[in-house]
C-alpha cells in the first residue's frame, strides 16, 4: 500500500506565533513532526506552509515542501492545494499530519492510511481512543465520536455522546457514565477525489455549530471509517504551556 503524508503548518498561529519553528528539545516543531512521518513508511511526505521561514527550514532539512496559500481557513484546504497542483491521482491515499502533533505514533499514521485502503467504500479515514475519565466526556475540547457496527462514523460532537437518557431531567450532571465511549483524535486519510470535493464545498450548518470541519463530510454523505488507535498519541502543541510540555516529555 502507497499513501502520501502531507504537513500543514501555518506561520501565524493565533494562541502561538511562529509555531512551526518553535525549539521542542533542540530541533524546530515541523522537523519533529516531519521525524514522525518518516518513520511511518509513507512513499512520500510534503510539508504545505504559507511563510518563506518554514520553507528554508524544511528544505534545508531535506524535506519537499509547497508554499501555499496564506488565506487557507483549514490544513485540509492547504492539503488540497497541494494535490492539486501536483495532479495527484483522485484515488490516492493522501493522510493529514497536522503540523502540531510532535508526538503523534508512526504506527497510528500508517494504520489511518491502511484503514482507508482497506474500507474501499470509504472516502475519509480516521482515529479515536477510548475515553477514560469522566472529565474527559464532558470536556467540550475534547471531541467524541459515535460509529456504527461496521466502524463508520455516525456523529462527532464536542457533547457527551452517547448521552445517557437515564436521569438526563437533571442536565449535564446526569451523565456519569463514560465507558465505551470514544475520544476522536485529529489525524485523516483522505482519498484525494474526496479532500478535493471537500475542501470545495461550504461549510454546513453542524460545522458551524460545532466548529468541527469533519461534519461537513457527513453532511456531504461521504463514508467516514474510524477505528481505535494502536498507540494513544501524545499531546499536541496550542500554546507555550503545551509547547514545554511536549519538550519536557521528548527531554
Amino acid at each position: 500500500m502507497r499513501f502520501t503524508v502531507v504537513i500543514p503548518a501555518r506561520y501565524g498561529a493565533r494562541r502561538l506565533p511562529g509555531k512551526p519553528l518553535a525549539d521542542v528539545a533542540g530541533q524546530p516543531l515541523i522537523l519533529r513532526v516531519c521525524e514522525r512521518a518518516k518513520k511511518s513508511g509513507a512513499q512520500r511526505i510534503v510539508v504545505a506552509t504559507d511563510d518563506a521561514r518554514v520553507e528554508t527550514v524544511c528544505r534545508g532539512a531535506g524535506m519537499d515542501v509547497e508554499i501555499t496559500k496564506a488565506s487557507h481557513a483549514s490544513g485540509t484546504d492547504r492539503i488540497a492545494e497541494v494535490a492539486e497542483r501536483r495532479r495527484w491521482d483522485e484515488d490516492e491515499i493522501v493522510v493529514n499530519l497536522q503540523g502540531d502533533e510532535p508526538l503523534m505514533p508512526p504506527a497510528d499514521i500508517e494504520q489511518v492510511a491502511s484503514l482507508l485502503h482497506s474500507h474501499g467504500e470509504a472516502e475519509i479515514s480516521t482515529l479515536c481512543t477510548p475515553i477514560h475519565s469522566l472529565r474527559e466526556f464532558l470536556d467540550p475540547n475534547i471531541v467524541k465520536v459515535v460509529a456504527d457496527q461496521e466502524g463508520r462514523a455516525l456523529y462527532f460532537s464536542r457533547a457527551p455522546i452517547p448521552w445517557n437518557r437515564e436521569g438526563a431531567r437533571s442536565g449535564l450532571n446526569s451523565q456519569q457514565q463514560f465507558q465505551g465511549s470514544l475520544r476522536h483524535i485529529g489525524i485523516y486519510a483522505y482519498r484525494v477525489g474526496a479532500l478535493k470535493r471537500l475542501a470545495a464545498a461550504a461549510a454546513s450548518e453542524l460545522e458551524l455549530l460545532e466548529k468541527l470541519e469533519q461534519l461537513r463530510a457527513l453532511s456531504l454523505g461521504m463514508v467516514i471509517a474510524v477505528d481505535v488507535a494502536r498507540e494513544v498519541p501524545g499531546p499536541s502543541v496550542d500554546t507555550p504551556q503545551d509547547l514545554e510540555r511536549v519538550a519536557e516529555l521528548m527531554r
